[in-house]
């Protein structure tokens, strides 16, 4: 007999029970739920809602449970709906009565909000430990490749020179806003539902601070019936996750094109790639596509979520079970790219030459050319039409701005002399730009420290829990 089926007196058609359990995925849950259970007995003991006996017999009942699960000796039922279910009747099964006190003062709505936040609430650390692995990575790869100058591009045409380094610690930034986004969410979500009962709290003396503590939360929430109703956190996290893989893709985005034979900025490692079943001569960037795929899955799950929410009366209701399926699949998508995904990047190989080769042409030493012209008194806007003009030449005549003779210089401008060459040297051009933020190798130095004293920091912050 369910647990619910006190005024119903019909059994439950099979169609329906099936439709409406949810221990096939809300079982990957157990541990929060018997951690939740744990708590609210500890509580109800305390405050005198149960005898101490009962509570130490619950508690002990529900460890045996948790430990049994662990050795996978449990086998769960589809009759009993969910998680929430299945843990009590097996433990009412184990310890008779004293089983069946265990929900005084507490509903299902608040068990699921407290068991769905703690497990999100687990899972956002061990994201931030792959992030903070991720970051090492590209500062190592750019420590490398402080002198490695490439192009940088604007709608993927050739723009201003750059360097690798600067290019890694691009991405190291993106990361750094994606940890701080989810230890943003990890402080919001950091609040106990338990104890909001169904949506109004209970009669019982029970005391919410306490489980909250026992649970390891700052605090239980403000208001019941929004505890019960709340997905936000959820929703949250969702959000900072596809932030997150956006950046993976357009990270991938760029390995695809740089290992093309049309760039060939990097070579993947082997283990890192795939061949083709026809194509003798191919080396597929699976991973990077793969991320790049994975992303819209993610984007699903954030799309899924606020649809459910969007037109839901306060308090619980039926539709919210469909909040835990798409955060599973995107926590256990990330979990799986974050990874694969550093690795890759740690063990390909960066091609220095073709970097340097591809950044000599494309005419993206043009601005310095102008600034040049600027630094002799000419306007910029000036400066600007004349090297235009020079850049057109130059097409027309197959040189590049390097090749340019100081007399081809000198037909457009007097101010042009000897020092235009060095002026149009890539490494000046890259380590020019010393403004805080730019490619200069003294400020990519500055950019990597900043980031290693984050990720320092951070990890910590994440060990001291």
């Amino acid at each position: 007999m369910k647990l619910w089926a006190g005024r119903f007196q019909k059994e439950t058609d099979t169609l329906v029970n099936d439709f409406n359990s949810s221990i096939s995925f809300d079982v990957r849950m157990y541990r929060q739920d018997i951690q939740g259970s744990i708590a609210h007995a500890t509580m109800l003991g305390e405050q005198g809602v149960i005898t101490r006996e009962e509570s130490l017999d619950i508690i002990q009942g529900l460890q045996a449970i948790l430990q049994d699960i662990e050795d996978d000796k449990v086998e769960f039922s589809l009759e009993n709906e969910d998680i929430h279910m299945n843990v009590e009747a097996m433990l009412t099964e184990r310890i008779g009565p004293d089983g069946k006190r265990l929900h005084t003062g507490r509903s299902r709505n608040d068990q699921v909000a407290v068991d769905f936040r703690l497990y999100v609430k687990q899972e956002i650390p061990k994201i931030l430990g792959m992030l903070l692995d991720f970051e090492r990575v590209l500062i190592d790869k750019a420590k490398e490749n402080t002198k490695t100058v490439m192009p940088g591009y604007t709608h993927l045409q050739r723009a201003q020179p750059t360097t690798f380094a600067h290019y890694m610690m691009a991405y190291a930034n993106m990361l750094r806003r994606d940890i701080t986004r989810l230890e943003d969410c990890l402080e919001r979500m950091d609040e106990s539902p338990l104890g909001s009962g169904a949506l109004a709290t209970s009669s019982y003396p029970i005391d919410r601070w306490r489980t909250a503590q026992l649970l390891g939360f700052k605090k239980p929430t403000e208001n019941s019936m929004d505890s019960v109703s709340d997905r936000d956190f959820a929703l949250e996290f969702l959000s900072a996750c596809s932030i997150l893989m956006m950046h993976l893709s357009r990270f991938s985005e760029e390995i695809i094109l740089w290992c093309s034979w049309e760039f060939k900025f990097v070579e993947m490692d082997d283990a890192y790639s795939t061949g083709s079943s026809i194509m003798p001569q191919k080396k597929n960037p699976d991973v990077a596509e793969l991320v790049r795929g994975k992303t819209g899955r993610v984007y699903g799950s954030l799309i899924t979520l606020l649809t459910v929410m969007k037109g839901l009366p306060l308090a619980y209701n039926k539709d919210m079970q469909e909040d835990k399926e798409p955060v599973f699949d995107a926590i256990d998508t990330v979990e799986l790219c974050i990874p694969v995904f550093a690795a890759m990047i740690k063990t390909m190989t960066v091609l220095p030459k073709n970097m340097a080769k591809a950044a000599s042409g494309g005419f993206i030493n043009a601005t310095d050319c102008a600034d040049y012209l600027t630094r002799k008194g000419m306007p910029f806007r000036e400066a600007y039409m004349i090297v235009g003009r020079l850049v057109n030449n130059c097409i027309k005549s197959g040189d590049t701005l390097d090749t340019l003779t100081l007399r081809d210089f000198q037909a457009v401008s007097s101010l042009f002399q000897n020092d235009i060459y060095d002026a149009l040297a890539l490494q000046t051009c890259v380590n020019g730009r010393k403004v805080y933020g730019g490619p200069a190798e003294e400020e990519v130095l500055r950019q990597i420290g900043y980031i290693e004293n984050f990720v320092q920091e951070h990890d910590a912050m994440l060990q001291e829990g």
